[in-house]
């Protein structure tokens, strides 16, 4: 035998494992839990984030932050990744999930510690995850899409904490308007609902508007600025010459010839423009480009033109206006037109938008954000759209739960419960699964400045004596009945949210290697060994 060592893997490939790779997971986990629960709850505090070219965002909303701030560690990429799923499937709960996912292996490191295997923990965690499920399926509230009081206060509870609460009354009104009008065939498409922005007025300002606003302006001050009783026409196709996608010569020897292919560009164009106005149309919105000489001809005849409106817009004119987007020429008809009460050019500021108010019936909306400076907006754009995540999964799964933190106590109380009938190890991973629960409350009522352990205490006396929806009030300080008090949430950011997170916590906690490399093969690759560090 040659006691020449084996090389496995080139010299830049650098390896961390069992405990250590362990122990350096839960950590990056725990990190990142760490750094976004100070936001969590009506009384959070919102974090600056500045990127190398000197933009601001002003945010306390959990999936922002952690996207904004370019993380690179892999385990806590994960928890950056449960997030994004929370925030597309429900719009809020973000910093709920990590601050749980970063519980769950904070407290089965202590199981660790007590020599239990991970794959046991594991086991254990995903027993509790699964009883949390038909407990929540069990004490959940069913609601129906007439509920407009109940799904107010759930898009309220959604803003509680952001830049949108002093109007979240309005807000809220808006929001329910906004989903109620898109919901159809029990569905809500939130793509249907446009989002625009206009600085310039106060938040109080925003309005919801039965059709579309474009950031677009008319293609010529000649035009109209308002036109009533709008017939519309859309169109893909532009309104101009069309180029040859391949290099084209044109032979011509005599100035007559010129001439004639000259007039001949301007009948072509006149006749597309006599086309739309054979339709009846008086509002024009073109996605592709309008010719100069057109925009002329569309001036004279009085009628309302946009051009390179995207595509998205285009479809959400179709819905809110009812015409259909045309793609050709000869199919121009009177049939394909869409209405609207009113299309006008309105400036606010320095923006000139195009109003398209007034549809009948109208499949998509507009929400019009206004406010003094573009870092207020967009706070309030990000508050509009968790509110209008939370009511679309209410209104999808019918169902609510009590907040301020009494579904969470109840959780855990039922599942120690549960855990006593468990009669191997995983009895300590329910345990510890049920105390991660807790954290939500002691971090709500420690953010707002109340001792969290007094607060825990009561709470738990409270569930123990019966009284199952008893949360934190944080207007008040006081625990009382949060159904009362009008704090709900949906019961899907619970679900969704239990389940990421534990799924999250089980996958960290079975890795006992990691293998990195800088996949240079010319330098040594460093571990990571903190949160923002991993080359």
């Amino acid at each position: 035998m040659s006691d020449k060592p084996v090389v496995l893997m080139p010299e830049d490939i650098q390896r961390i494992m069992g405990k250590d790779a362990q122990r350096n997971n839960i950590l990056a986990a725990r990190m990142v839990a760490e750094m976004i629960k100070t936001t969590l709850g009506p009384k959070g505090m919102d974090k600056m984030l500045v990127s190398p070219t000197g933009d601001i965002i002003i945010t306390n909303d959990g999936v922002t932050i952690l996207e904004e701030m370019q993380i690179e560690h892999p385990a806590a990429k994960m928890m950056v990744d449960i997030a994004k799923t929370q925030d597309s499937e429900v719009g809020d709960g973000t910093t709920s999930v990590v601050m749980i996912a970063g519980k769950l292996l904070e407290n089965a490191e202590k199981l660790l510690d007590k020599k239990i295997h991970p794959t046991l923990i594991a086991k254990g965690y995903k027993i509790a995850a699964e009883k949390c499920q038909s407990i929540l399926n069990e004490i959940s509230l069913k609601i129906s899409p007439n509920d407009e009081g109940i799904l107010k206060h759930v898009a309220m509870t959604a803003m509680t904490g952001k830049s949108a609460e002093a109007s979240k009354e309005k807000f809220a009104d808006i929001v329910v308007n906004a989903v109620k009008q898109i919901y159809h065939d029990g569905k809500v498409d939130l793509n249907d609902i446009k989002i625009e922005k206009s600085k310039g007025e106060g938040i109080a300002d925003t309005e919801l508007i039965s059709g579309i606003v474009l950031d677009k302006e008319k293609v010529s001050g000649d035009m109209p600025v308002v036109i009533k009783d709008a017939k519309i026409v859309l169109v893909d196709f532009p309104l101009e010459l069309k180029n040859p996608e391949i290099d084209t010569k044109i032979s011509i020897s005599t100035p007559e010839q010129l001439q004639g292919f000259l007039n001949q560009e301007e009948r072509t164009i006149k006749e597309m423009i006599s086309k739309v106005k054979d339709t009846g149309a008086n509002v024009v919105f073109c996605q592709k480009g309008i010719d100069d000489f057109a925009q002329y001809l569309l001036s004279k005849a009085r009628v309302y033109a946009c051009r390179r409106v995207s595509r998205s817009d285009m479809e959400k004119l179709a819905k809110a206006t009812g015409g259909k987007i045309v793609s050709n020429l000869g199919e121009l008809s009177s049939s394909e037109l869409g209405s609207a009460e009113i299309v006008e050019e309105v400036k606010h500021g320095n923006d000139c938008l195009t109003y398209v108010k007034g549809c009948k019936n109208p499949k998509a909306l507009t929400i019009l954000i206004h406010g003094g400076t573009n870092h207020v907006i967009d706070e309030i754009e990000r508050a509009l759209r968790d509110s209008l995540g939370v009511v679309a999964s209410s209104i999808k799964t019918g169902l609510v739960v009590p907040g301020g933190g009494a579904i969470e106590i109840e959780l855990a109380r039922r599942l120690r419960h549960f855990g006593q009938s468990l009669t191997g190890r995983e009895q300590l991973a329910v345990e510890e699964f049920a105390s991660a629960l807790e954290f939500i409350p002691t971090t709500l009522a420690e953010n707002a400045g109340l001792d969290p352990i007094d607060i825990l205490t009561e709470l738990k006396a409270k569930h123990d004596s019966g009284e199952k929806n008893a949360g934190l009030n944080l207007f008040n300080n006081k625990i009382e009945n949060v159904l009362e008090a009008r704090i709900i949430e949906p019961y899907k950011i619970k679900t969704q949210a239990i389940n990421s997170a534990s799924e999250v916590a089980n996958m960290i906690l079975r890795i006992d290697d990691v293998i990195a490399s800088n996949g240079k093969g010319n330098s040594k690759a460093r571990m990571p060994s903190n949160i923002g560090e991993y080359d």
